[in-house]
Protein backbone atom coordinates (compact mmCIF):
# COMPACT_ATOMS: atom_id res chain seq x y z
CA UNK A 1 0.00 0.00 0.00
CA UNK A 2 1.36 3.16 -0.98
CA UNK A 3 1.29 6.45 0.82
CA UNK A 4 -1.30 8.16 -1.30
CA UNK A 5 -3.57 5.47 -0.96
CA UNK A 6 -3.12 5.70 2.89
CA UNK A 7 -3.20 9.56 3.04
CA UNK A 8 -6.58 9.25 1.08
CA UNK A 9 -7.85 7.05 3.49
CA UNK A 10 -7.03 9.20 6.45
CA UNK A 11 -8.61 12.17 4.59
CA UNK A 12 -11.84 10.41 4.18
CA UNK A 13 -11.37 9.42 7.76
CA UNK A 14 -11.49 13.20 8.72
CA UNK A 15 -14.12 14.26 6.07
CA UNK A 16 -16.75 11.63 7.27
CA UNK A 17 -17.48 12.08 11.15
CA UNK A 18 -19.30 9.16 11.54
CA UNK A 19 -16.94 7.18 10.63
CA UNK A 20 -14.62 5.58 13.33
CA UNK A 21 -11.87 3.84 11.93
CA UNK A 22 -10.90 2.32 8.96
CA UNK A 23 -8.64 -0.96 9.40
CA UNK A 24 -6.93 -2.37 6.49
CA UNK A 25 -5.23 -5.73 6.46
CA UNK A 26 -2.65 -6.89 3.89
CA UNK A 27 -2.70 -10.23 2.49
CA UNK A 28 0.66 -12.25 0.70
CA UNK A 29 2.93 -10.25 -1.54
CA UNK A 30 1.23 -6.71 -0.27
CA UNK A 31 -2.31 -7.75 -1.70
CA UNK A 32 -5.04 -5.79 0.01
CA UNK A 33 -6.50 -8.88 2.04
CA UNK A 34 -9.54 -6.87 3.92
CA UNK A 35 -10.92 -3.45 4.40
CA UNK A 36 -13.01 -2.97 7.43
CA UNK A 37 -14.74 0.55 8.39
CA UNK A 38 -16.38 0.99 11.74
CA UNK A 39 -18.83 4.26 12.59
CA UNK A 40 -18.05 6.77 15.22
CA UNK A 41 -19.21 5.81 18.84
CA UNK A 42 -19.21 2.31 18.13
CA UNK A 43 -17.72 1.19 21.60
CA UNK A 44 -15.63 -2.11 21.48
CA UNK A 45 -17.54 -3.25 18.94
CA UNK A 46 -17.43 -2.51 15.36
CA UNK A 47 -20.62 -1.28 14.23
CA UNK A 48 -21.58 -2.45 10.38
CA UNK A 49 -19.07 -3.92 9.34
CA UNK A 50 -18.52 -5.22 5.35
CA UNK A 51 -15.05 -7.02 4.44
CA UNK A 52 -13.45 -6.26 0.81
CA UNK A 53 -12.16 -9.11 -0.34
CA UNK A 54 -8.89 -8.69 -2.95
CA UNK A 55 -6.27 -10.91 -4.38
CA UNK A 56 -8.28 -13.17 -5.43
CA UNK A 57 -10.41 -13.36 -8.75
CA UNK A 58 -13.33 -10.83 -8.50
CA UNK A 59 -16.50 -10.35 -10.48
CA UNK A 60 -15.14 -7.89 -13.17
CA UNK A 61 -17.28 -6.65 -15.93
CA UNK A 62 -14.98 -5.96 -18.89
CA UNK A 63 -13.38 -3.05 -20.55
CA UNK A 64 -14.30 -1.07 -16.74
CA UNK A 65 -12.18 1.47 -14.61
CA UNK A 66 -11.49 1.03 -10.87
CA UNK A 67 -12.78 4.45 -10.05
CA UNK A 68 -11.15 7.24 -8.16
CA UNK A 69 -9.31 6.04 -5.10
CA UNK A 70 -11.81 5.70 -1.84
CA UNK A 71 -12.19 4.37 1.85
CA UNK A 72 -12.98 1.08 2.60
CA UNK A 73 -16.00 -1.48 1.90
CA UNK A 74 -18.85 -0.65 4.58
CA UNK A 75 -22.47 -0.60 4.60
CA UNK A 76 -24.40 1.89 2.56
CA UNK A 77 -23.82 5.09 4.73
CA UNK A 78 -26.62 5.31 6.74
CA UNK A 79 -30.29 5.37 5.78
CA UNK A 80 -32.08 8.54 5.94
CA UNK A 81 -35.82 9.17 5.44
CA UNK A 82 -36.16 11.14 1.91
CA UNK A 83 -39.82 12.15 0.16
CA UNK A 84 -43.02 9.66 1.04
CA UNK A 85 -41.09 8.25 4.46
CA UNK A 86 -38.51 6.46 1.90
CA UNK A 87 -34.80 5.29 3.50
CA UNK A 88 -32.07 5.94 1.77
CA UNK A 89 -28.98 3.63 0.85
CA UNK A 90 -26.06 5.71 -0.01
CA UNK A 91 -22.96 5.14 -1.27
CA UNK A 92 -19.98 4.77 0.90
CA UNK A 93 -17.43 5.39 -1.45
CA UNK A 94 -16.09 6.72 -4.55
CA UNK A 95 -16.23 4.21 -7.13
CA UNK A 96 -18.29 2.16 -9.88
CA UNK A 97 -21.57 0.61 -8.67
CA UNK A 98 -22.55 -2.89 -10.16
CA UNK A 99 -26.01 -3.92 -9.33
CA UNK A 100 -24.87 -7.88 -10.66
CA UNK A 101 -21.88 -9.98 -9.49
CA UNK A 102 -21.05 -10.20 -13.30
CA UNK A 103 -22.51 -9.12 -16.49
CA UNK A 104 -25.51 -10.75 -17.34
CA UNK A 105 -26.18 -12.27 -13.89
CA UNK A 106 -29.13 -11.28 -11.65
CA UNK A 107 -28.97 -7.87 -9.79
CA UNK A 108 -28.59 -8.55 -6.21
CA UNK A 109 -31.55 -6.18 -5.90
CA UNK A 110 -34.03 -3.79 -8.09
CA UNK A 111 -37.16 -2.58 -7.39
CA UNK A 112 -39.56 -4.45 -5.42
CA UNK A 113 -36.98 -6.59 -3.91
CA UNK A 114 -37.45 -7.11 -0.24
CA UNK A 115 -33.75 -6.50 1.54
CA UNK A 116 -33.08 -7.27 5.38
CA UNK A 117 -30.51 -5.61 7.18
CA UNK A 118 -26.80 -7.32 6.25
CA UNK A 119 -28.27 -8.00 3.03
CA UNK A 120 -26.38 -7.21 0.16
CA UNK A 121 -27.55 -4.90 -2.76
CA UNK A 122 -25.11 -4.23 -5.05
CA UNK A 123 -20.81 -3.82 -5.25
CA UNK A 124 -18.73 -0.83 -5.62
CA UNK A 125 -15.49 -1.69 -7.30
CA UNK A 126 -12.90 1.17 -5.79
CA UNK A 127 -8.92 0.72 -6.50
CA UNK A 128 -10.02 -2.91 -8.15
CA UNK A 129 -11.32 -3.97 -5.22
CA UNK A 130 -15.17 -5.44 -5.00
CA UNK A 131 -16.75 -3.80 -2.04
CA UNK A 132 -19.79 -5.29 -1.42
CA UNK A 133 -22.29 -2.90 -0.02
CA UNK A 134 -25.42 -3.97 2.40
CA UNK A 135 -28.33 -2.83 3.56
CA UNK A 136 -28.55 -1.04 6.82
CA UNK A 137 -32.45 -1.27 6.33
CA UNK A 138 -35.28 -4.14 5.93
CA UNK A 139 -38.27 -2.93 3.25
CA UNK A 140 -39.12 -2.83 0.06
CA UNK A 141 -36.70 -0.76 -2.81
CA UNK A 142 -38.94 1.43 -4.54
CA UNK A 143 -36.26 2.81 -6.53
CA UNK A 144 -32.76 2.30 -8.28
CA UNK A 145 -31.15 6.10 -8.11
CA UNK A 146 -27.96 4.78 -10.28
CA UNK A 147 -27.33 2.87 -13.59
CA UNK A 148 -25.57 -0.45 -13.79
CA UNK A 149 -21.72 0.46 -14.56
CA UNK A 150 -22.02 4.64 -13.55
CA UNK A 151 -19.60 6.41 -11.57
CA UNK A 152 -20.74 7.04 -8.11
CA UNK A 153 -19.73 9.64 -5.50
CA UNK A 154 -19.72 9.42 -1.70
CA UNK A 155 -23.08 9.70 -0.20
CA UNK A 156 -24.55 9.57 -3.36
CA UNK A 157 -28.14 7.92 -3.30
CA UNK A 158 -28.20 4.24 -4.61
CA UNK A 159 -31.70 2.90 -3.68
CA UNK A 160 -34.66 4.46 -1.90
CA UNK A 161 -36.19 1.64 0.34
CA UNK A 162 -40.00 1.44 2.18
CA UNK A 163 -39.60 0.06 5.13
CA UNK A 164 -43.38 -0.08 5.54
CA UNK A 165 -43.52 -2.29 2.13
Amino acid sequence: MNLDIIGRLVQILRESPELGAIEVRRGLFGQWKSVRVSRAGAGSAVDHVVVAQGGGPTPHPAGTSGGAPSGAGAPAEGARPAGGGLLEIKSPMVGTFYSAPEPGAESYAKVGTRVAPGQMVCIIEAMKIMNEIESEVAGVIREVAVENAQPVEFGQTLFRVDPHG
